[in-house]
């Protein structure tokens, strides 16, 4: 849908950590599934985003933890 909408849902899952690390343990051990699930709290949150979308949106991001998350999940995003 827009980059906006990524980069606003991003910032609302960074905002919860409890939430992040969630979402890391998960796509450790099922990206695909960890992506599936972001693009499902975006569209609960009212962000409508794709797959698509969020991986250019973590591509994009000059932030070295967010590589690092990226890097170790790497298999599906």
């Amino acid at each position: 849908m827009s980059a906006s909408n990524a980069s606003e849902l991003y910032d609302r899952i960074r905002s919860d950590h409890e939430l992040t690390q969630d979402l890391f343990r998960q796509a450790l051990q099922d990206p695909s599934g960890a992506l599936g699930r972001i693009v499902d709290i975006g569209a609960a949150a009212g962000l409508t985003v794709t797959t698509e979308e969020v991986r250019a949106h973590l591509a994009s991001l000059d932030d070295g933890a967010t590589k690092q998350w990226v890097l170790k999940a790497r298999g599906g995003l």
